[in-house]
């Protein structure tokens, strides 16, 4: 029997404000607890797989979490690349009667939300992207905001607090001023993750610069590795990355060189090397929703979590980022968590030294989401890939 959905939708652009200033409660509103081990069907889907030590891993305990705390087993697949085999995959989850999808990947906005069309009684729930996002596509079924499957979720969080707060741990490392960064996709998310991450570097270090070389993977050991010796070999002496694999902090660590990673806190790969990492908590976000749809509520509001809600964390320290740094560090995410700083709030310039905020003025979270495609002064590399 089709469900007959309570939704939860809100406009865009008004969801990710509210949601950006306290997450927890967008994603609350609407839920509803039930039964011990209701009869729910999820399904979860990701690009990699969960041993990555990364993205998909921290997903992973997210969805273990939701597994232990409703008493519903959760339906893997795993290694699905973005396109057309995730809408195919979407397509047969939706088949089998699962009520709840989660895509873990930015590439499989599109795909879902086709799917979501033809599947109404189902609630999906889109990691990483925002709605907007798709409208912008063009050429497709989805030429306005209306014309979205009203069956679809986003969700994501405001990483560039903690990316912040680790380049603060880079800024402060770095002994010749020279730090590189293993990067994924030339895409907004990506960019100002860089962006965030340089900022707070230059925010206690002015002259450091932050190198960056693209890879075009989100896990592939291989050539993450590759590129972090190409810049260690360059003179950098501090690695950060936004990808899946620890290689580049095994990189660092053979060159005596220092590292902050990604997505989890994986200290034990290359302790002498760790500085730390931003890290993610999706936990409660999926339990929350799991229970929503179960109640009878898919949500459809663009959750977009923080440090404040906990959806955004930074890892433990590395036995080389000294007192001093690590209460600069606390200082700066205890302002985070109160609201009293954003880490794009000017002045800020370009990275050819032309103004982009004001003195005190902030970037709105749309730009930031859509419209961030390109670096701010100190990085070094083309923001076109």
């Amino acid at each position: 029997m089709k469900k007959l959905w309570k939704l939860a939708a809100t406009a865009a652009a008004a969801s990710l404000l509210v949601a950006a200033c306290g997450g927890s409660d967008s994603a609350s509103d609407t839920t509803q607890a039930p039964a011990e081990g209701a009869d729910v069907k999820v399904a979860v889907v990701y690009l990699g797989v969960p041993d990555d030590k990364g993205w998909t891993y921290q997903h992973e305990q997210g969805i273990l979490q939701l597994e232990q705390e409703l008493g519903v087993e959760v339906k893997r697949v795993e290694n699905v690349p973005e396109g057309a085999e995730s809408e195919a995959t979407f397509e047969a989850l939706a088949a089998e009667g699962y009520q709840l999808i989660f895509a873990t990947s930015f590439g499989y906005g599109a795909p879902m939300a086709k799917v979501a069309v033809n599947h109404p009684d189902v609630c999906f729930q889109w990691a990483t992207g925002a709605k907007f996002l798709l409208t912008k596509a063009g050429g497709g079924e989805f030429a306005d905001f209306d014309a979205l499957p009203t069956n679809l979720g986003t969700y994501f969080g405001a990483a560039e607090e903690a990316r912040y707060l680790s380049g603060i741990a880079a800024g402060k490392a770095t002994k010749n001023n020279k730090i590189g960064y293993v990067a994924a996709f030339p895409i907004p998310e990506v960019l100002r993750g860089i962006n965030a991450f340089t900022l707070g570097a230059r925010s206690v270090n002015p002259d450091a610069t932050v190198q960056v070389t693209w890879t075009k993977t989100w896990f592939d050991p291989t050539i993450e590795k590759q590129a972090a010796e190409s810049l260690l070999d360059a003179g950098v002496d501090v690695m950060a990355q936004h990808q899946d694999t620890t290689e580049p902090g095994l990189a660092a660590d053979a060159k005596g060189a220092k590292w902050v990673g990604y997505n989890s806190d994986v200290k034990e790969a290359a302790p002498k090397a760790w500085l730390t990492a931003p890290t993610w908590n999706w936990g409660p976000f999926y339990t929350k929703t799991a229970q929503a749809v179960a109640g009878g509520t898919c949500p459809t509001d663009e959750y977009y979590g923080n440090m404040q809600d906990g959806m955004v964390t930074l890892a433990s320290f590395g036995e080389s980022v000294d007192a001093e740094t690590q209460s600069l560090i606390e200082e700066k995410k205890a302002a985070t968590i109160a609201g009293e700083f954003a880490p794009f709030t000017g002045p800020i310039n370009k990275q050819d030294g032309s103004a982009w905020l004001a003195d005190g003025e902030k970037a709105e979270l749309g730009f930031l989401l859509g419209e961030m495609l390109f670096f701010v002064e100190g990085v070094v590399g083309s923001a076109k890939g």
